[in-house]
């Protein structure tokens, strides 16, 4: 798709590293077009570097596509071009969120007597005014609050400052996952958000890309490659603007396996009988919504233990991580059996009927020693267990269980806001 097949309309904003134009034909999109600049100390430094349109974009297109797929709500919707990505029309709200995972920088400065590569657990979270008169002072939550910012006519208060807080959190842990695959330490990130003009709704806007984050490959601070290089420069020649262009090309290289998964997986489905194919669909449906493959197979481990246990052997010898999950009605032989077979993690879900269900459990709950089988009686439930094992190897998968769980939480959030207004 070539810029020539958009009808641009007119500029609607411009910064310092990048174009908003409005789309004729598409309204409520805009493109963003990145520009071939770098600067630093608020444009105080600013630099022509060829080619740093096309690796800015190509960097924040794979970040928010990485958010995206994991099912956090964010301004992009695809890259257009080589150096522009098409994204929901929003008014942005002059907050720049910074989460800190690793104390360096201006936090050092502002808090003597912190050494450098303090780690913070829980992350540390510091917001800052966008105001280039007078170099984006930081703010307090009480500042804030108390500016009462009024932005696509939403009043910004305490819930919308807990949904950029909190997700301000989440989006660091996703990207720093992604990076820890590529051995490198996500040490502090920027991000922004804006209402959208068309939904009202707060996203994740503007750009991530290497402008936007301090990252250290092995942790080490000497191999850095984002930005800050280009801000310590003493002199800026044209052979230490190679060695820049160098190190934004390396993080624009790398950013493309932030969404290739380090590792597959899969969940074995095993039925007592084929009438409870409906329950094992329902787990089916929940695992594909973590992107993990299912396989359902038909075996009972107490009229054919032997094929249980070859069908369970045919899914050991391969090497892919597994979760084996039994769904058997009435007596439950399938999990325990599989359990004091196999060193993989077995979890039961078993089809429970109101008349009795209650007996029934007991096959799945009381276990003999030595067998660690889990129970899980929700057929959504089980899925998600599932996907927290394999999680555990899989960021894609982590990814998606995180987003989940923030948006659970933002959906709680707005729904009481809804009802306190109901009530006044």
């Amino acid at each position: 798709l070539q810029t020539s097949l958009l009808k641009i309309g007119q500029k609607l904003n411009e910064g310092k590293t990048k174009q908003i134009f409005e789309l004729v034909d598409q309204p409520g999109l805009v493109l963003v077009q990145s520009k071939d600049q770098n600067t630093a100390g608020n444009a105080v430094r600013k630099d022509q570097m060829e080619g740093k349109a096309a690796i800015a974009n190509k960097t924040t297109s794979c970040v928010f596509q990485l958010l995206q797929e994991s099912g956090i709500k964010t301004a992009f919707v695809k890259q257009h071009s080589d150096t522009a990505f098409i994204a929901a029309h929003c008014q942005m709200i002059p907050i720049e969120w910074v989460c800190r995972r690793v104390a360096t920088g201006s936090f050092l400065k502002r808090n003597p007597g912190v050494k450098e590569g303090y780690r913070f657990s829980p992350l540390k979270m510091e917001m800052f005014f966008k105001d280039d008169a007078n170099n984006d002072p930081q703010w307090s939550e009480e500042q804030l609050l108390e500016a009462k910012l009024c932005v696509a006519g939403l009043t910004i208060g305490q819930c919308e400052v807990d949904i950029m807080s909190r997700s301000t959190v989440a989006i660091f842990e996703m990207v720093e996952k992604a990076w820890a695959t590529q051995n490198c330490t996500l040490v502090d990130m920027k991000t922004e958000f804006g209402v959208s003009v068309k939904s009202g709704e707060i996203v994740l806007a503007d750009v991530i890309d290497n402008d936007s984050w301090r990252l250290w490959p092995a942790g080490d601070r000497s191999q850095q490659k984002d930005k800050q290089v280009y801000r310590e420069l003493k002199e800026v020649t044209p052979e230490a603007m190679q060695m820049v262009k160098r190190n934004f090309e390396w993080v624009s290289e790398r950013v493309k396996l932030l969404l290739e998964p380090q590792a597959s997986s899969r969940v074995v489905l095993l039925m007592g009988s084929t009438s409870d194919v409906a329950h094992c669909e329902k787990i089916r449906k929940a695992c594909a919504s973590y992107g993990i493959p299912c396989v359902l197979r038909v075996s009972s481990a107490h009229r054919g233990p032997d094929e249980t246990l070859r069908i369970k052997a045919e899914y050991e010898g391969d090497g892919v991580p597994t979760v084996f999950v039994a769904v058997a009605g009435r007596s439950n032989g399938l999990g325990p059996v599989m359990s004091g077979n196999t060193a993989y993690p077995v979890i039961s879900c078993p089809p429970l009927t109101p008349d009795w269900g209650p007996q029934d459990v007991w096959s799945s709950l009381r276990m003999p020693s030595g067998l660690g089988c889990s129970t899980v009686l929700s057929p959504e439930a089980c899925a998600q267990f599932a996907a927290q094992i394999l999680g555990l190897r899989d960021h894609l998968v982590w990814c998606k269980l995180r987003a989940s769980m923030l948006n659970t939480w933002v959906s709680l959030r707005l729904a009481d806001k809804k009802f306190q207004a109901c009530s006044l």
